[in-house]
């Protein structure tokens, strides 16, 4: 099945997949160092932008209430004109996404100019 067609699935397609349990790795120790408090803001811009081009790219536009049948989105706006509760669903996400990185071994440094 192609990726496109996901959004056809018939009802009864959706109930006879296999059950998903996620298992995402416990990253609520891993220490996040002040310095990447900057770092975890540019990437949830990012991370709503890349969202956003890919809901207009799919022909979304804004609208005041999201309506998956019109294909409006109220969030469809620079990330700086988001609701605090919009912007905290990616910062959560470039959190956890910096979080992994650090658990596995990686580092990130801060180019020097």
């Amino acid at each position: 099945m192609e990726n496109r067609q996901i959004d056809r699935l018939e009802f009864t397609d959706i109930v006879a997949m296999p059950p998903y349990n996620p298992t995402p790795i416990d990253l609520s120790t891993v220490a996040l160092p002040a310095e990447l408090g900057a770092l975890v803001e540019a990437l949830a811009e990012n991370v709503h932008d890349v969202w956003a081009r890919g809901r207009l790219d799919a022909g979304w536009t804004y609208g005041p209430v999201r309506d998956d049948a019109k294909r409006t989105n109220p969030c469809l706006v620079p990330y700086g004109d988001l609701p605090e509760s919009e912007k905290e669903y990616d910062r959560r996400t470039a959190l956890e996404t910096i979080r992994f990185i650090l658990a596995n071994g990686w580092r990130i440094e801060r180019p020097t100019p």
